[in-house]
């Protein structure tokens, strides 16, 4: 494909001796930075529907995993063309359903041979939660962690059932404040956001997602206070909190 292998061709004139100072001197380890960001960025596109947007952020994310590829293949471990090759052959020993004549009935089937040629490959390891990154946000690795339990029967049978959790951990944390128990505060609160992430899973919906909508629709909230403020020439310092109130409501009707 010309466009991939004109990316590559400028990664590496970036990186050769006469290329970019920048570019020249960055590692795995500095990098990844720069990965997380343009994977958030393109998650935030795909929020906001943006597809003009997501054509540009799923370029840059491509970039970082050419720029990855290239480190790589100075100092001969493997190139780009690696990478394409290693995860053809994955997706097709994974889809069997698809690449050859094994039929499956229901995802659920799909599924449990998914995690059977996970083993084949040696991907599951000693506990259950391997391979989960460290660096994943915690609501995101909270609900993989639940996941991962689920799929050896360490579940509720239902989210009913779970529901009444949070409550207690409310309980638990509202006893804790009322000691002044700075450290037992934090752990009950830790475990009401897991609880909250265990019933979310059981519904079905992503933690992380829910979160990150919420935020961003309390930044569009806030903007129409900042907006009113700005608009009788006043200071968002000098709005009183009933006034806030009020223009929040407003907010929330429209």
């Amino acid at each position: 494909m010309k466009e991939i292998d004109l990316l590559i061709e400028i990664m590496s004139k970036l990186r050769s001796n006469n290329g970019c100072p920048w570019d020249k001197v960055q590692t795995h380890q500095s990098l990844k930075g720069y990965l997380l960001e343009e994977t958030y960025e393109v998650i935030d596109t795909i929020d906001r529907s943006n597809y003009d947007e997501l054509k540009e952020e799923l370029g840059d994310l491509l970039f970082q995993i050419i720029f990855h590829s290239q480190l790589a293949s100075e100092k001969g471990f493997f190139d780009f063309k690696d990478v394409c090759s290693i995860i053809a052959k994955k997706m097709i020993s994974r889809h069997p359903h698809v690449f050859s004549d094994k039929k499956f009935d229901s995802l659920e089937e799909v599924s449990k041979q998914w995690q059977e040629r996970k083993k084949e490959e040696g991907k599951n390891k000693e506990s259950i939660f391997d391979g989960i990154p460290s660096e994943l946000p915690s609501l995101l690795k909270a609900q993989r962690i639940q996941s991962r339990a689920s799929k050896v029967g360490f579940d509720w049978d239902d989210v009913k059932d779970a529901m009444p959790k949070i409550y207690e951990e409310i309980d638990e944390l509202r006893d804790n404040i009322n000691r002044g128990n700075s450290e037992g505060i934090e752990e009950e609160l830790g475990d009401i956001l897991f609880s909250i992430v265990n019933v979310a899973r059981l519904l079905k919906i992503n933690s992380e997602d829910a979160l990150r909508k919420t935020v961003n629709k309390f930044i569009l909230r806030f903007h129409h206070i900042e907006t009113f403020a700005k608009d009788t020439g006043r200071s968002i310092n000098d709005l009183t909190l009933k006034e806030m109130d009020e223009l929040w409501e407003a907010t929330k009707k429209l």
